[in-house]
């Protein structure tokens, strides 16, 4: 190898890596506000009485707001370039979070405040992952929007270790506040050290592409195209089991807090100290996601992402049959068994990403996450609702950190979280499964 193109490697390298930092670092700052409504539930839930029903359908509204804008952003991010997305939509996440702070005075204010926030937040998890997906080769590629995830990941920890000591102390608009305030700093990064891939490259994998199109040409019985040539069979089996994921995934972490906060409340703590330590103990069951979906992501590239997916959906949907009654009993199992389920519960995320990039053209790839994630996410209406509403039957409609009942209302994440394995044991049948990893199903 010449010592120009050896150089040239390396540089090449150090931009795919200073860009992974920056949009890791943006991710962080960007998702604090996604649960700080629920890192300080008690504290709004008392003050403008609201109940479980009432939190649920809030919860459900603000992912409702995400699913209404994905798909338009991820198509806006192939016409007119995933950087200019992601920033206009940090900026107005930062906005409208910080203006709930301010606004909210009531139920349909706090919904209103919340649908804004979600609508602003949804158009940056996609585009982000469309703009990595273009600096990473496929075999980079787990790893890369694996880190990315477990970004997001940190920074929904982060709601909960931040939010909720500061409304224990000096209220939940403070807590609120200083989760918002951030992501004008993810705005600063964006506008100075974020970029689009060079064209150049580009048309270095193009040429690549040219090439693999031809050995595709001369061995047709061989061939899988991606869609959309080869159809979207692979992409829409994924899909489905990614909807299995984000049944469970975003249920668990929109309800542990109050669940934690409920569980600390039940075993003596004041409700300040239950509010505070729940908040903790959340957030720390979230956080632990955060090395779970990067070293998954790194295994899925290794061993496949079929394979990988269906061991960590098992892992985290099994446990979810039991811990609801786990309430009353000793914290350090309920504890336990909680980090258990954080770990794995997001550790398949990315895969779902990267695995779906390997399946379509370069250009729908911002356009298929975007329909993926608006897909998914769809469960993420549905399960934090329902979820409140079993709550609600079980416990006369008391306030979540009152309420005593919750064993039945997991199960209910158990049940829909069966999908993804399902449907990841059915993708490793069709043909366009071995475009994913290189060839590793």
């Amino acid at each position: 190898m010449r010592a120009g193109s050896l150089s040239t490697g390396r540089q090449g390298q150090g931009n795919q890596n200073r860009i992974l930092l920056m949009m890791i670092i943006c991710m962080v700052l960007s998702y604090l506000p996604w649960y700080n409504f629920s890192a300080v539930l008690n504290y709004i839930a008392a003050e403008f009485n609201l109940s479980g029903g009432d939190t649920g359908t809030i919860l459900a509204v603000f992912q409702v707001g995400y699913v209404i804008v994905v798909v338009l952003t991820g198509r806006l991010a192939d016409l007119l370039g995933t950087r200019k997305v992601i920033f206009g939509a940090t900026l107005l996440t930062g906005i409208f979070s910080t203006a709930f702070v301010y606004l909210a005075d009531g139920f349909y204010s706090i919904l209103g405040l919340r649908l804004l926030t979600g609508l602003s937040a949804g158009a940056i998890y996609a585009p982000g992952m469309a703009l990595l997906s273009n600096w990473f080769a496929p075999e980079q590629r787990g790893r890369a929007i694996g880190a990315y995830t477990a970004a997001l990941t940190v920074a929904y920890g982060g709601s909960y270790f931040i939010a909720s000591p500061l409304a224990a102390v000096y209220g939940w608009r403070a807590g609120m506040l200083w989760t918002s305030l951030p992501v004008f700093i993810a705005v600063i990064i964006l506008w100075l050290f974020i970029e689009e891939k060079p064209a150049e490259k580009d048309e270095i994998s193009k040429a690549g592409a040219a090439v693999n199109d031809s050995k595709l040409a001369q061995e047709p019985a061989r061939a899988v195209q991606p869609a959309p040539q080869g159809g979207y069979s692979g992409p829409a089996v994924i899909t489905v089991s990614y909807m299995g994921h984000m049944w469970e995934l975003y249920a668990f972490w929109g309800w542990i807090g109050p669940f934690m906060m409920a569980s600390f409340f039940a075993a003596g703590f004041a409700e300040a100290e239950a509010v505070a330590w729940g908040g903790r103990m959340a957030a720390l069951i979230i956080v632990l996601g955060a090395p779970a979906v990067w070293l998954v992501g790194i295994l899925a590239d290794r061993w496949g992402r079929t394979s990988a997916i269906v061991l960590t959906a098992t892992c985290s949907l099994v446990a979810q049959f039991f811990f609801g009654f786990l309430y009353g009993r000793s914290l350090v199992l309920l504890i336990l068994v909680g980090l258990w389920i954080g770990f794995w519960v997001i550790a398949d995320s990315g895969i779902f990403k990267a695995g779906l990039t390997e399946m379509v053209i370069d250009d729908i790839r911002a356009t298929s996450l975007g329909v993926q994630s608006a897909i998914g996410y769809s469960m993420t209406v549905i399960a934090p609702w329902a979820f409140g509403r079993v709550l609600d039957f079980l416990n006369d409609g008391v306030s979540p950190v009152q309420a005593s009942n919750w064993g039945l209302p997991f199960i209910t994440l158990g049940i829909g979280a069966l999908l993804a394995p399902a449907a990841a044991l059915f993708l490793r049948r069709l043909p366009q499964a071995v475009l994913m990893a290189g060839g590793k199903k």
